[in-house]
Order: C-alpha cells, then structure tokens, then sequence
C-alpha cells in the first residue's frame, strides 16, 4: 500500500517538472481546490481554466503570414526559385489555424497597398472558424469593397464554408471568387488585374 501511495506522488511531481506550464497551473489548482474545498468544486474549476488555457493556446497558434514576392530584398536565393512569380497588384495571405474569438481580431491585420487589386486568402490550414472570425472577415470584405479590391479564396474547409454560406459571405463575396485549391485562385487573379 506504502508503494501505491508513493508511486502517486512520484507521478504527480513529474508531471509537475515536465507538463507544459498551463497543465502545472490545472494539476496544482485542482489539487489543492480538492483538499480545501471539495472535490465536486475542483472539477468545475479546473475545467473551465483547462479550457480558458486551451483558448489561450490555440489563439496563439493561429497566425496570418504575407506571401513574398519574388523581387522582395529579404529573399534568399533559394527562396526565390520556390516562389512563384505574381504581380504586385496581387497579395497573398495565408491563415493558420482555427479562427475563433481569441484569434479573429488577426483577420483585420491583412492588409493592402494603393496599387492591391486583388486579396488571396489561403485557407488550407483553417480547420474552423466561428461568429467572431466571420464577423472580421465582413469587415475585411467592407473594407475591400471601399477600396475596389477583389477578395479570392483558395481552399476553404468544409466547417469553415458552411459557416460561410450559412452567414451569407458566400453571396457577398461571390461564389465565383472561392477555390479549391491555390493555383486556380492565382490564376483567376492574375486573370482579374490584366
């Protein structure tokens, strides 16, 4: 009984030495919720902070990045024979990881110059988006149209386009500007600004 009782706390110290720090912070406040108060209180509070940081972890995992063009003076040699050669009436954005309320406020970082004729969002990496993100992207798709640039879409997921059509951004976008992949969203906005 003596072994089963130290193997436990042997258990809970690693844990408290290895697990990242959001894990620590749920163990240990779980742990002392269940001794000083009771453990019914230890479960509803340690699965709302595991969620709160679960949150915490996804916002900070969703990232926009800008595609570079070819002639960009931070171009590295071999960069530059990866890239494929677009007009600079043309920019690219690339959206990382799930667009929800902690992460949504990132749509609005895209961003466009005076000569931007077109905007491809690349969606490949978005496995859902919910109210908030959609919110942002009708902003993005206001401020667009003010600015009389395109919005194209390259591989939009399943959960993500039927929030899409479900709200309506499908129609005030233009089904004709969504893609399934991102060769044939170059393509139509390369055949856009000509």
């Amino acid at each position: 009984m003596l072994y089963l009782y130290l193997a436990d706390w042997s258990s809970f110290f690693r844990l408290c030495k290895m697990a990242p720090k959001s894990d620590i912070i749920v163990l240990v406040a779980t742990f002392f919720l269940t001794v000083f108060f009771d453990l019914v209180v230890a479960i509803e509070i340690g699965v709302v902070l595991a969620a709160l940081l679960f949150m915490k972890r996804m916002a900070e995992t969703a990232d926009i990045k800008a595609w570079k063009y070819t002639d960009s003076p931070d171009i590295t040699p071999g960069e530059a024979e990866k890239l494929r050669d677009i007009p600079h009436s043309i920019s690219v954005f690339e959206i990382c990881g799930p667009m929800f309320f902690a992460a949504a406020d990132q749509i609005l970082n895209i961003n466009s110059n005076h000569h931007t004729k077109v905007v491809v969002i690349r969606m490949r990496s978005v496995p859902a988006i919910d109210a908030s993100a959609m919110r942002s992207l009708h902003e993005l798709a206001n401020r667009a149209k003010r600015k009389n640039i395109t919005l194209v879409f390259s591989h939009v997921n399943e959960q993500p386009m039927r929030v899409m059509e479900k709200d309506g951004f499908i129609g005030l976008v233009g089904k004709e500007n969504f893609h399934h992949n991102i060769v044939d969203a170059l393509d139509y906005a390369e055949a856009l600004v000509k």
